[in-house]
């Protein structure tokens, strides 16, 4: 150390011009920002290619097989924003960039996510793709998992990895019946289409979501999108699990996708204020309505815990809610929130539901909520509506 500490006179001046020269090179710029610029430029390239769905032009900027895999994926934009350059090596960098794509006719807005990407520079000082992966402790998309396939219904988007074209027509089939559904009972100020992601195992649909498995085995599908999202708001996307998937009946199934649908048409009055007992409660009698299914048939883990005087002293929390939690605690929270859904039409009317679940959305954040639309949409208080739903778990699965 002693050594170090001493250096002086033409030898410093030396060192620091050395180090000058390498931290700026030979235009006079840091030499990170002449890579960053550089990569920008292969990027805008690439992004240019995927648009122009020009094959040769996107091999030439490296990794050509990435664009086989997401080709069929109708895009209305492309493109990259580099955020960082650091150094992965001999003639090698590895860029954070932030990738903004939109669905066509379906996304209003971007769709942005973060990505890693390495490339390296040949002989001749052109850099190319070598490889490009989500961030870390970001979630996949549907093309990092292999070749997208691409069906179109009447009302939705389906886009499926590792799946037949029978399997993901099917898919279709389910979303068009679900969005007038979902249109009749709440009405047709939505989007009324959408986009269903069909990965091939319950493994892709936790990547997707950047969560382990754990957390969705047994869930059939979700639904991801902005809370609160307005209509220039990028598409919600029906994320299915085809392991759940395959244990379901036709009935069920619809009833699943209906649910999901139903998230997409209320995203835009589901906020924070919104509990997920009436969300998701919501949701459910959205997707039962019609089928014929009695309380019993569709609440058997509520209907158990009555019998055996366990019935529930309040409405189910959020926390109810874990898909990593007991399993048949979730049960009984879906099925809480959608007697206590099925109570309001039944005792209120069908109208009288949506205006509580719009009214509980205006309020914009939890506290006071669901109290104030109690008051001033149905006439009750939190306290006489509960009682009111005990009496009707009795009367309904007693």
């Amino acid at each position: 150390m002693a050594g170090r500490e001493r250096v002086r006179g033409s030898g410093a001046v030396a060192l620091a011009a050395l180090m000058l020269v390498l931290l700026v090179g030979c235009g006079g710029r840091p030499a990170t920002d002449t890579a960053r610029a550089d990569v920008q430029r292969v990027l805008d390239r690439r992004a240019a290619a995927v648009l122009a769905h020009d094959a040769a032009a996107y091999a030439a900027t490296g990794d050509p097989a990435a664009y086989t895999r997401m080709r069929a994926v109708p895009l209305a934009a492309w493109s990259y924003r580099v955020t960082a350059v650091r150094s992965g090596g001999s003639a090698a960098v590895v860029a954070d960039a932030e990738l903004s794509y939109r669905i066509e006719g379906h996304d209003r807005a971007p769709v942005t996510v973060a990505r890693t990407l390495r490339l390296t520079r040949d002989a001749a000082g052109r850099w190319a793709v070598a490889s490009e992966k989500p961030a870390r402790e970001a979630g996949q998309q549907l093309w990092d998992q292999g070749t997208v396939t691409v069906v179109r219904g009447d009302r939705s988007l389906v886009l499926g990895v590792g799946q037949s074209g029978a399997l993901l027509r099917s898919f279709a089939g389910l979303a068009d019946r679900a969005v007038p559904a979902v249109s009749q009972a709440w009405g047709t100020d939505w989007a009324r289409q959408v986009v269903v992601l069909v990965p091939k195992s319950l493994d892709g649909m936790a990547a997707l979501l950047g969560s382990p498995a754990s957390s969705y085995r047994g869930i059939a599908a979700v639904t991801t999108g902005e809370t609160g999202g307005g209509p220039d708001a990028p598409a919600d996307r029906v994320i299915v699990n085809p392991d759940a998937y395959a244990m379901l009946g036709p009935v069920g199934r619809q009833v699943v996708l209906t649910h999901e649908t139903t998230h997409v048409a209320t995203r835009s009055d589901t906020n924070a204020a919104t509990p997920l007992w009436l969300s998701e409660g919501y949701a459910d009698w959205v997707g039962y309505r019609g089928t014929g299914r009695t309380p019993d048939e569709a609440a058997p883990e509520l209907q158990k815990a009555v019998r055996e005087g366990r019935a529930p002293g309040e409405l189910p929390s959020d926390g109810d809610f874990g898909f990593a939690g007991d399993a048949a605690r979730l049960a009984r929270a879906y099925e809480g929130g959608w007697t206590a859904c099925r109570m309001i039409a039944d005792r209120w009317g069908e109208e009288k539901l949506d205006a509580f679940y719009r009214a509980v959305g205006e309020h914009g954040k939890r506290p006071g909520a669901v109290e104030g639309a109690m008051e001033s949409v149905l006439g009750t208080t939190l306290e006489e509506f509960t009682a009111e739903w005990q009496r009707y778990l009795h009367d309904e699965l007693g």
